[in-house]
């Protein structure tokens, strides 16, 4: 018998599924010579930056790397810079940004950044999933197999 917070998951793989298949034919972003991505230079200042965010991960992050790290077919990369950004989670072969968003970004000014980071990474060609940090904490088994759902398309 189904929870009801596995139907609200399902659903919405089942919203993002779709509008995800839109993104994969339509490409967005550079392309180089060939039809492939071109790739990214790496902004040296996000390096650092982006390893120091890997040895302080959230709960939620922590509970969902350690679900997607050792997927014999999707590779996820975790706290990723790209451009003035450093993603919480990365899949290359798919061009999808998961970001795993906690009650702050609800608050301030943060939802109107957040959107100017969608946007700018949607101008590269990634797609963004934001995924409440509270969804993995009650299913993190569930958000894991919608997330490498997601990256094997």
């Amino acid at each position: 018998m189904l929870s009801y917070l596995n139907c609200v998951k399902m659903a919405t793989v089942a919203l993002v599924l779709p509008v995800f298949a839109e993104h994969k034919r339509g490409g967005g972003g550079a392309e180089g010579p060939d039809g492939g991505a071109m790739p990214r230079a790496k902004q040296q200042r996000n390096v650092p930056r982006a390893r120091a965010l890997r040895s302080a991960m959230s709960l939620p992050e922590v509970l969902l790397w350690n679900r997607v790290r050792a997927h014999p077919t999707v590779k996820i990369r975790r706290q990723h810079p790209v451009g003035p950004y450093v993603l919480d989670f990365y899949c290359a072969s798919a061009n999808v940004c998961i970001e795993i968003d906690g009650i702050a970004h609800d608050l301030g000014e943060r939802p109107s950044s957040d959107a100017n980071r969608d946007a700018w990474l949607a101008a590269q060609g990634i797609y963004v999933v934001r995924i409440a940090a509270r969804d993995v904490l009650e299913g993190a088994d569930d958000v894991a197999a919608a997330v490498i759902a997601l990256c094997e398309r």
